[in-house]
């Protein structure tokens, strides 16, 4: 088993806690007291674990939105976009087929949540494949463009008259909204985020379609001289990990807000690049990481409770995390070249 693969990512953790202690220690706290803490809003017992994991139910699913593409070599990171219209599809299919029974009305959300983002990420690939735009650029600029969206629908065609302070769309009804899984205080996007995860670490490291997405990430010309067809493959995967983000978004219509407004865009898309760049795009991975990431956000609020820290110090711990992360991609292939210089001599 390689541990480079494992040892970059818990440098660039450690790198990251130390360098967030110096940041607490500059605002007056004391690092160790502030971790403590963070532990203790994260895991420390049921209600915040359960927390904890509330918050990793669109983290498992937004997180694909990067994974699978990452797969056929491409970096997305628009799954905040997908995730939006997402929901904001799943709320306006919610509100159309009212009236009809509780399980038309789920399917038809669910399925306008995923067939939005899938279109949407999808169209960034597109894009890649037949017009050669960088997906990176064209999918956060999508972002900017269904945020946009989001704010024009909700203010304005499917605004719900009744909703004075913060527009919204028409609810779903209390009646179609999904409940918790039994035994938990967590919704069911849990259990379908951790399925989708391990159906696509099956889908990219156990079939044909997933060789051949490693092919055209690996080297684009061997793919083609091997007959694979590199534009489909582009496309496809960006259309699923769309649609991965598109039905996180129907989950948070769908069993938290019961409805689209200005809370869907509260930064699950952006978080969820960071857990696929942690787990190094390893959909069994995103799992803990998810939860780990959903964790630190847990904690904010004890943290300003306990310290009068700001709520948004646990976002400095992520932007932390995301930039030495990325900086810790230089040291890919050095440690291997280290260790067997070594052995050599």
């Amino acid at each position: 088993m390689k541990l480079e693969p494992l040892l970059i990512p818990l440098f660039a953790l450690l790198a990251s806690l130390a360098l967030f202690g110096v940041f607490v220690a500059l605002a007056g706290q004391r690092p160790l007291d502030v971790y403590f803490e963070m532990y203790r809003g994260a895991f420390g017992t049921w209600f915040s674990f359960q927390n904890t994991l509330q918050r990793a139910c669109p983290l498992l699913l937004t997180a694909l939105c990067t994974a699978l593409p990452a797969r056929a070599g491409l970096v997305v990171i628009g799954g905040e976009g997908a995730f939006v219209v997402g929901g904001l599809a799943a709320a306006a299919a919610g509100v159309a087929l009212a009236g009809t029974p509780r399980g038309v009305i789920l399917g038809g959300l669910f399925a306008a949540g995923a067939a939005a983002g899938a279109l949407w990420i999808g169209l960034s690939g597109f894009l890649r494949a037949r017009r050669g735009v960088n997906e990176t650029i064209s999918s956060l600029l999508l972002t900017y463009i269904g945020v946009a969206l989001l704010n024009h629908f909700v203010e304005g065609p499917l605004r719900d008259p009744e909703s004075l302070n913060k527009p919204s769309t028409r609810h779903i009804g209390e009646a179609n909204m999904l409940g918790s899984i039994p035994g938990l205080d967590v919704h069911w996007g849990l259990a379908v985020g951790v399925l989708a995860c391990i159906a696509a670490y099956v889908l990219m490291e156990r079939t044909v379609f997933g060789f051949a997405a490693a092919l055209v990430g690996g080297n684009t010309r061997a793919a083609r001289l091997s007959g694979i067809g590199v534009a489909s493959i582009v496309v496809t995967t960006c259309a699923l990990g769309g649609a991965a983000a598109g039905v996180a978004g129907a989950f948070e219509v769908a069993a938290v807000h019961g409805r689209a407004n200005a809370s869907l865009a509260a930064g699950y898309g952006y978080t969820g690049v960071l857990v696929s760049f942690l787990a190094r795009h390893n959909a069994l991975a995103v799992i803990p990481v998810s939860i780990f990431l959903g964790g630190i956000a847990a904690s904010g609020g004890l943290l300003q409770r306990v310290f009068g820290l700001p709520d948004a110090t646990v976002s400095v711990l992520q932007g932390i995390l995301f930039v030495v992360l990325i900086a810790s991609d230089t040291l890919y292939g050095r440690i291997r070249w280290g260790a067997a210089k070594g052995a050599h001599a």
